[in-house]
């Protein structure tokens, strides 16, 4: 069984290292090289590859661009190349999209291949569109969410990283920001907040405070229902009692 492979990366080195690790495969024949994704559509369309080999981080026309224009049920079985941190990674892990991380070398490249082969040798019937669809839509949210935050102050912007921020804590018509011993104040809403936030690292505990669960330290029970979130500085936040998702998460149940 001969399987054409299209090779999509804007980086020399890495379509070089793609070529390298193929030549061990001898069922293989590269049918194209693509350096940017528009070029990448048109050899999709023209070759019909069987196996894309499709970087997400490209100038102009991303990986997901890509699979937008050709659709993702035209879509051959795709490896992505990607440099994203280890919770996308496991999120391509979990819904059976195969990746390699950059760099990558010559195990962890066998092994996304090799789960690519199997995606080829299915029949359609035993396709996994549903994760493949849901992969998709995670990495697209990946991209949204927020790493910094601008802040105004004495007219000048200060950048606070996502990453310290304690906790958010809506002042009537604006949120504060607790960073370590410092303080912030933005112009918009808790809930216009919440959205752009990763869910994995953020939680609503009640209507007027989203905490970050790597600052948090204890949950006790308090009375009627409610519970106290200790963070890591000390700092007491009450937890209402409706927000049951959010002490499920808390305590480890997601």
């Amino acid at each position: 069984m001969s399987i054409r492979v299209l090779i999509v990366d804007d980086e020399q080195l890495a379509r070089r290292s793609i070529q390298g690790f193929l030549r061990d495969h001898d069922q293989v024949e590269v049918v194209a090289e693509c350096v940017n994704g528009s070029t990448a559509v048109e050899a999709i369309e023209r070759h019909q590859p069987d196996l894309v080999f499709l970087d997400m981080q490209m100038p102009g026309m991303t990986g997901l661009d890509v699979v937008s224009a050709i659709g993702e049920e035209r879509m051959p079985a795709t490896v992505f190349i990607t440099a994203y941190d280890k919770y996308a990674v496991q999120a391509f892990d979990a819904h059976a999209v195969d990746y390699v991380l950059k760099p990558f070398g010559k195990e962890r490249f066998n092994k996304a291949f090799g789960r690519a082969l199997d995606r080829i040798k299915r029949t359609p019937t035993e396709s996994q569109e549903p994760e493949w669809r849901e992969a998709l839509r995670k990495l697209c949210r990946q991209e949204e969410y927020l790493e910094r935050i601008a802040v105004s102050s004495n007219g000048r912007v200060t950048f606070v990283k996502v990453e310290d921020v304690s906790y958010f804590e809506a002042e009537r018509n604006s949120v504060r920001i607790l960073a370590g011993k410092h303080q912030f104040e933005i112009r918009d809403s808790l809930a216009s907040l919440e959205q752009k936030l990763d869910p994995r690292h953020f939680v609503r505990i009640h209507r007027s405070t989203i905490v970050h669960l790597c600052k948090v330290k204890e949950v006790h029970p308090w009375f009627n229902g409610f519970h106290v979130v200790v963070l890591e500085d000390g700092r007491q936040l009450r937890m209402s009692r409706y927000q049951h998702d959010g002490l499920k998460r808390l305590m480890g149940n997601r």
